[in-house]
């Protein structure tokens, strides 16, 4: 029977059956759909039906609880027992339970506690399911806690480890999302165990699609082939799916790549609670102005990616060097290049007692779901904090730890690539650019060359939108008197623009060109540059990717100036 439940069932079954446990925290995925049955008939079940129906189908008794709906059960005859027994427990304590059940769970626990154990003095089989129990006993620190979630927590750990409900045929299962918004005691108690439901893989996703909809029927709602879509949808449960496919059955809105795509979108990122956020990547590295190795450098991962040789690229890449040398438009363009979604982490952090652990377990378990997948962290130095942070009850240096280690998961090589941005690397630490997490070093610099120069230069003239009244290159960028970024060519062609509209002229001419490139000054700041342009120098893992000037510096003159930079910038 284990054979024709999913993967985590036949965990948690063997868990079970191994008599040492009789508490389970079943997390992840947990309002989703369960496949249940034989590959050819598969069925499809909500969660509490499949626990209570199949998973503990024999059982005398199954016991639901959550705080808004309070205390029901499977069956007619095991509800009608539980009354008989409050009754009698009314008569004995001089309550009124049986007119009217609580809510709460220590008066539920205290409740269910004496119906537990006098049915279980009758050999009954039990099983208590409690769901949402986040809200039961939430993530918080013992002391802080109130009264209510200490009292809960005492229940649910006394039960883990009575004898007497250790020795009967009796199991709690506890439903969450994420598991890091439990309480930290009950987590780490040794009587418990957790199992983690995942989203479904491709496979998974492609039954499905096959036993919702006939296949005859399915070319009429869809131009999307079903084994495409089953690809294209990674990252969803069998629930979107559904509301999916519905939807272009009830509205008769075919399914196109487009709307999947945008589907998939607005699903993915309101399953994150805004947590995530899709990376518009219409271009690629031809996109890209200068920069000619490292295009080359990243042009090589997209083959190997292309060719499924993910097994020989680095986790992740470290992208650093001055303001304005387009980090963000490389990874981006990386992205559209090799054809994979790209996601940004956007502010995950909260003021509650154990909301950021929770989110970010979320969005990692998404990350999981929805590979192959580019994830872009811009400002890396400040985003993704330290070890050794502290002063927030050690919550940041539990993040830290957190991604750290699924960064380091070699499970996810070539599935899960970072892209860690920065103009300041050495303010990263060192456990995320080691080797085994962001591997690959890059550092990007302003035009070296006339020939990169112009290339910027035609770059951002498309980005603008600027129209010239014949072709022409400003005298500034060919005789690159001033290292333009990529931002400072924009901001410079920008003005440009400003000044065409002004004098009522619809296309720039070059004497305007070159009037505004003589009056334009860059901001300086002369030392910070420096610096960000010597750290990217320093921390680059491949000579070939430097510009010949940066490639000849001895390396301990070039710390030692990183060391005076800093002291002068204080």
């Amino acid at each position: 029977m284990i054979d024709t439940y999913p993967e985590w069932a036949g965990q948690l079954a063997r868990k079970y059956l191994s008599r040492t446990l009789n508490q389970f925290i079943i997390h992840g995925n947990v309002h989703d759909l369960v496949p249940v049955g034989p590959e050819t008939d598969k069925k499809y079940l909500r969660l509490k039906t499949f626990m209570a129906e199949e998973f503990f189908g024999a059982r005398d008794i199954v016991v639901f609880y959550d705080r808004a709906s309070g205390i029901y059960f499977r069956d007619q005859d095991s509800q009608r027992d539980f009354s008989r027994a409050v009754a009698g427990q009314d008569s004995f304590a001089g309550t009124e339970y049986a007119k009217k059940l609580p809510k709460d769970p220590v008066r539920v626990f205290s409740i269910l506690e004496q119906y537990f154990r006098s049915r279980l003095d009758q050999n009954k089989s039990i099983a208590l399911i409690i769901d949402f129990a986040e809200t039961i006993v939430p993530a918080s620190d013992t002391g802080s806690s109130g009264t209510e979630d200490r009292n809960s927590l005492v229940y649910l750990l006394k039960w883990a480890h009575d004898p007497l409900f250790l020795a009967a045929d009796f199991t709690t299962v506890l439903l969450t999302e994420n598991r890091a918004d439990l309480n930290r005691t009950l987590l780490q108690n040794p009587y418990s165990s957790d199992v983690r439901i995942t989203l479904p893989d491709e496979d998974g996703r492609l039954r499905f699609i096959k036993a919702e909809i006939d296949p005859k029927r399915y070319n009429e709602i869809s131009s999307v082939p079903e084994k495409v879509m089953a690809q294209m949808t990674a990252g969803l449960g069998y629930l979107k799916l559904k509301s999916i496919l519905s939807n272009a059955v009830q509205n008769g809105e075919k399914i196109t790549f487009g709307s999947l795509t945008k589907i998939k979108k607005e699903m993915i990122e309101a399953e994150a609670y805004g947590l995530l956020e899709f990376v518009n990547t219409k271009g690629n590295l031809d996109s890209v102005a200068g920069h000619k190795k490292v295009k080359y450098h990243l042009r090589q991962a997209v083959n190997a990616l292309k060719a499924g040789r993910r097994d020989v690229l680095p986790m992740g890449y470290l992208v650093c060097g001055p303001v304005g040398t387009g980090k963000t438009f490389l990874v981006t363009s990386f992205s559209g290049e090799v054809g994979i979604p790209m996601v940004k982490l956007k502010n995950f952090r909260s003021q509650w007692q154990g909301v950021t652990e929770g989110n970010l377990e979320k969005i990692l378990n998404l990350l999981r779901a929805m590979s192959p997948v580019a994830v872009m962290i811009d400002e890396a130095d400040a985003y993704l904090g330290d070890r050794a942070a502290s002063g927030d009850s050690g919550v940041s240096s539990r993040v830290f730890s957190q991604i750290a280690t699924f960064m380091s998961n070699t499970e996810n090589r070539g599935r899960i690539i970072w892209f860690l941005m920065t103009a300041r690397p050495d303010l990263m630490p060192i456990d995320l650019k080691r080797q085994g997490r962001a591997e690959e070093h890059i550092a990007l610099f302003p035009p070296e060359t006339k020939e990169e120069r112009i290339e910027l230069f035609e770059a951002m003239q498309k980005k603008t939108g600027l129209e010239l009244s014949e072709p022409y290159v400003p005298a500034a960028v060919l005789k690159g008197n001033a290292n333009y970024s990529g931002a400072d060519m924009e901001a410079a062609l920008t003005r440009a623009k400003f000044r065409t509209a002004s004098e009522g002229l619809d296309k720039t001419t070059p004497e305007i060109l070159d009037s505004v490139f003589e009056d334009f000054l860059p901001p300086t700041y002369p030392d910070e540059v420096e610096l960000q342009t010597l750290t990217a120098v320093a921390e680059c893992t491949s000579k070939a990717l430097l510009p010949d000037r940066f490639r000849k510096l001895d390396r301990n003159n070039v710390l030692t100036r990183i060391q005076e930079l800093k002291k002068q910038i204080r």
